[in-house]
């Protein structure tokens, strides 16, 4: 198949995905409550579990329906490359968390990975309704709206954020990402941390804050964001400034304008 023919394809399946996204979203938004409260890490656990098992029955058999041939990344906090062919990495209810606490921070994300390199995906945000799409050459967009991410080039106004990949990082880890901080926040107008992993991309994909960095590498909480961030016009780098696999042991996802600032500043971060 040529590499237009591909292209093609995968604006074709992008509908699919959108469709199976919005569905695993619904019957997570049908198990929402503003209400809900966990009262000890027993109940937090069996409610995560229970989630995520509602919208992977969904999932995961309408995307081997949309591409038979794609290989299921069964590894929700897998790092590291997946391998040659195409692979479905998805985050069932990603911001599990914040769900099961009442909060609207969560959502159904699904990206198609085609050997190593993000090519197509979709970010569903149900309690907001809000559709992130993007496939590789063909842009970024918010409810079918393209998207840009910001103008800014001076880390001096920027809106800069960071979060943990997953619970009980490495000590090493958690030292970096707590001295990152303090780095940021001797340089960037303000600093913020949170979590889910997306959802903390997104913005920065729609111009809303200038940059994200994260040293957990977590493939699902990564490839939409840096897929989305990529088509609406940003950089994904190291914190060293060399361009993002998904090998790399860091990730930042930022403007071309603030590209060469962000990674001086994460670079002597150790």
């Amino acid at each position: 198949m040529t590499a237009t023919a591909t292209a093609a394809n995968d604006l074709e399946v992008l509908a699919g995905v959108v469709g199976a996204v919005a569905e695993a979203g619904r019957a997570l938004l049908l198990r929402f409550t503003p209400a809900s409260r966990q009262d000890n890490l027993g109940s937090l656990l069996t409610a995560i579990v229970a989630n995520d098992d509602a919208s992977t029955e969904i999932l995961r058999p309408a995307l081997e329906r949309i591409r038979p041939g794609a290989r299921w990344d069964d590894d929700e906090e897998g790092r590291g490359t997946l391998g040659p062919g195409e692979w479905w990495v998805a985050d069932a209810a990603e911001g599990n968390v914040n769900h099961i606490h009442g909060s609207t921070g969560w959502g159904v994300t699904v990206t198609l990975v085609r050997d190593d390199i993000p090519v197509l995906t979709a970010v569903y945000l149900p309690a907001t309704g809000d559709t992130y799409t993007a496939v590789r050459g063909h842009g970024a967009f918010l409810n079918g709206e393209k998207m840009s991410v910001s103008p800014k080039t001076g880390l001096a106004a920027a809106l800069v954020g960071t979060g943990q990949a997953k619970p009980s990082e490495d000590p090493a880890l958690r030292r970096r990402m707590t001295a990152s901080v303090g780095a940021m926040l001797d340089h960037a107008l303000l600093v913020s941390v949170g979590v889910p992993t997306t959802l903390q991309i997104l913005p920065v994909a729609a111009g809303h804050t200038d940059t994200f960095w994260q040293y957990g590498q977590i493939r699902s909480g990564l490839v939409a964001g840096a897929l989305l961030v990529e088509e609406a016009g940003g950089v994904v780098l190291d914190s060293h400034g060399a361009p993002w696999t998904l090998a790399s042991e860091d990730f930042v996802a930022t403007t071309a304008g603030l590209a060469s600032e962000v990674t001086a500043v994460l670079s002597i971060v150790r």
